[in-house]
């Protein structure tokens, strides 16, 4: 069964908690009004906690806004929490393990395993709120410096800007947030109910008013994302927060100069779930596995994408066993003559159900590799069998390549498999198979392109801490 945990969102206006599974569901969820006062925040996030069915929680995460070193919040923006133990008191309230991260750091963490960023190693996420947060992913992890890097809403942006909070003037919070964005409104003397939507609206409909304001807005977050491109080199930008979309809009008229660095900028796509889903992630990644449970690590993508050799590379690393759907299904297929496609495909169900049933049967702390094309069957299906498994964490790798090579590599292998498989007439079929197939994202997703690199160390070290007590 997947493992839920609590996570809890500050933000400047609202204060969210939710019941979260592993898979990323949320399911419960409740908010209240943020404060600027640190004791009443506590308050809050308590209060919030206990409207929820805590029994059914592992964990508990807190984004908080601000510098955090470990469990330790050093400063803060619209709430300071330095002053409050946070992780503690909460702790003794409710007796679960807490965890402490920037709300940014959260969000990012969300959208990398469910959302915008999934499947991607290196991404610079920036929520514009009422402040600015800032986080980057390296390599699959949190970059931390010597403790709190990632505080990117303080990229100077104009030493001759308004005075910030850090100390320091023109950093791109007090130029592109949505505070900002206020002052900015009232400055060009429109009313104080403008709303970011409204303006795109009248820039849209050519008001010249309404695009000086949304360049003033714009022009220095596109500054400080040149910057960072420059710094970080990431796949992509993520814009997230409230005004993260009215963001990347209000961008589309300050096009970045051509440069030898350039990086494509997305909207956030969790929305305002994504502190509260990140949150609760984060707390059972930092969470020790009960050495009871077990825990499986899907390998899955269409035929010829490449599954065997990466399971083979990472049992090898790891010492897992492997578990292959052909492993399991060909001595029958070498056993029983004039098998067709409808019986082969009967095969298969029946070999993933032997598949997981040799994981319920395992001794208690496994971790097994499971090497198969789980989609052939419907999503249900496997729910049912994991469910059945008693594994208690999953983690799927996406096994993909362009599916022109897919089909080569089948085409390729086709004549040297048993009778009972698809032979090269599959090809066609595989193709438009492999252009439309989706992971099926329960828990935790890491996405591998095959025909590049593979480098089963750095599978191996991502996955390890996640799958093992805390480090």
């Amino acid at each position: 069964m997947l493992k839920t945990a609590i996570g809890i969102d500050i933000g400047g206006t609202n204060i969210r908690a939710a019941l979260v599974g592993e898979d990323g569901t949320i399911r419960e969820h409740v908010r209240v009004k943020s404060s600027s006062d640190p004791q009443a925040v506590q308050s809050l996030i308590e209060m919030l906690i206990g409207r929820l069915d805590v029994s059914d929680a592992s964990a508990i995460g807190i984004g908080v806004p601000g510098r955090v070193d470990g469990r330790r919040v050093l400063s803060g923006g619209y709430v300071n929490l330095a002053s409050i133990p946070v992780a503690e008191r909460t702790e003794q309230r409710f007796g679960l393990p807490v965890a402490i991260e920037n709300d940014c750091s959260m969000a990012l963490i969300a959208e990398a395993a469910f959302g915008a960023a999934r499947g991607k190693s290196n991404v610079v996420m920036l929520t514009i709120g009422t402040g600015i947060g800032g986080a980057i992913l390296d390599a699959g992890q949190l970059l931390r410096g010597k403790g709190t890097a990632g505080q990117l809403g303080h990229t100077l942006v104009d030493r001759n800007g308004p005075a910030c909070v850090c100390g320091r003037r023109g950093c791109v919070e007090t130029m592109s947030s949505g505070t900002a964005l206020g002052r900015h409104i009232a400055e060009a003397g429109l009313p104080a109910g403008t709303t970011a939507a409204d303006l795109l609206a009248q820039r849209n409909a050519g008001d010249e008013v309404a695009d000086g304001v949304l360049r003033r807005w714009a022009e220095p977050l596109q500054l400080a994302i040149d910057s960072l491109a420059t710094t970080v080199d990431p796949d992509l930008f993520v814009l997230g927060g409230g005004l993260g979309g009215a963001a990347l809009d209000a961008l589309a008229a300050v096009p970045p100069v051509p440069s030898w660095y350039e990086s494509r900028i997305v909207a956030a796509s969790l929305g305002d779930d994504a502190g509260v889903i990140g949150a609760a992630v984060a707390a059972l990644r930092a969470t020790p596995r009960d050495v009871a449970g077990k825990r499986v690590v899907l390998i899955n993508g269409v035929p010829a994408s490449g599954k065997s050799g990466v399971a083979a590379a990472l049992s090898k690393v790891t010492g897992w066993p492997v578990l292959s759907l052909d492993t399991i299904k060909n001595p029958f297929l070498g056993e029983i003559d004039g098998v067709d496609r409808p019986f082969n495909r009967k095969l298969g169900r029946a070999s993933l159900k032997a598949m997981f049933a040799i994981v319920a049967e395992a001794p208690a702390g496994t971790t097994m590799i499971l090497d198969a094309w789980f989609g052939f069957q419907p999503r249900a299906f496997a729910l049912e069998l994991i469910g059945s498994s008693g594994a208690d964490h999953i983690t799927e790798v996406w096994c993909s390549a362009p599916p022109a090579v897919i089909g080569e590599r089948y085409a390729a292998r086709a004549s040297n498999r048993l009778p009972g498989h698809p032979g090269a007439e599959y090809v066609t079929e595989l193709v438009e198979l492999a252009g439309r197939a989706e992971p099926l994202r329960l828990g935790e997703l890491v996405e591998v392109d095959t025909t590049a690199v593979f480098d089963a160390d750095a599978l191996a070290e991502r996955l390890v801490p996640r799958l093992s007590t805390r480090r």
